[in-house]
């Protein structure tokens, strides 16, 4: 079972929910949170801007389309990600924006690109941005203290997070889609913590430790939690990434994930262990082994 945590008592230090949440990190990787200082309103809010952005022509997507460019900032096509190198590349539209540092030569810093239309997209997005990066260094805080880490260690270590908003679309399951195609084929994230809004529309399923796959939803104005591959590397697993993954069905749907990620030059390797894996040689290579665009940059 994935527990339904209230934020306000995790936030809080209830010491119950503490040790749910450490259990549910341990063993199970996900986690859905209600009662959380971002409200519905808000949500839908920015599911109409990427809703509106994505039923634009191709060919107005085309100016900000990130295939141009040397990171992930912008719109992608379908079949511009592909997660898993053993299925076909993945049958969604995505729109990225990111932390912007001037003057770094690091694409995870990139400059973002905004769309003209709509007229208010970037405002309403930069603004659920700033919301979600405040929320999530509060969850992560919580969640260290729920594991026996230290909360300040963790915090000093995102004051330029290589932090990634998505708005992702997945349309209709196609009449042609064949066992390797998926709206997102099986993966774990990559970074730290992913902070997930859904419209409510089922499609997010994961596995199981025992094999199979259960389905996990929200309803807008509630969040699903998961933890990436670098949180369990610096945690020497007392975090776990678990795999899932987007079949696709009859119905559209969106979904908006924060993938929650530290500085650059973060050491991310287990805490203690003496080694060195910095944050960003982690993340990068994954961007480019996932990203079509980024495959072919030699």
């Amino acid at each position: 079972m994935i527990p339904r945590i209230d934020a306000e008592r995790l936030l809080a230090g209830d010491a119950g929910v503490l040790a749910e949440v450490a259990t549910a990190a341990r063993e199970i990787g996900f986690l859905t949170l209600h009662n959380t200082p971002i409200s519905a309103s808000e949500i839908r809010d920015v599911f109409a801007a990427y809703g509106a952005f994505f039923a634009l022509p191709a060919v107005q997507k085309e100016a900000v389309n990130m295939a141009r460019t040397g990171s992930n900032r912008g719109w992608g096509a379908s079949g511009s990600e592909q997660v898993d190198p053993n299925a076909n590349p993945d049958y969604k539209q995505v729109f990225d924006c990111g932390y912007e540092v001037p003057g770094s030569d690091l694409s995870v810093y990139a400059p973002n690109l905004w769309p003209d239309v709509p007229s208010d997209f970037r405002i309403i997005i930069e603004n659920y941005y700033a919301r979600a990066l405040a929320f999530s260094g509060d969850l992560l805080a919580a969640i260290a203290t729920a594991i026996g880490e230290d909360a300040e260690y963790f915090r000093e270590q995102f004051d330029q997070p290589m932090a990634l908003l998505r708005g992702n679309f997945y349309p209709e399951r196609p009449d042609w889609a064949g066992a390797k195609d998926f709206g997102i084929a099986t993966h774990t994230d990559y970074g730290c913590l992913t902070l997930l809004a859904m419209d409510g529309t089922p499609g997010l399923e994961v596995r199981k430790r025992g094999g199979g796959w259960i389905p996990v939803s929200a309803p807008v104005g509630e969040f699903v939690i998961n933890f990436g591959e670098m949180l369990e590397m610096w945690t020497a697993k007392r975090v776990v990434a678990t795999p899932h993954r987007v079949v696709g069905g009859t119905a559209e749907r969106m979904s908006i994930p924060l993938f929650y990620n530290p500085n650059a030059d973060t050491n991310v390797a287990p805490i203690g262990s003496g080694d060195v894996i910095r944050a960003v040689d982690h993340l990068q290579a994954r961007f480019d082994e996932t990203y079509v665009h980024l495959q072919d940059k030699s």
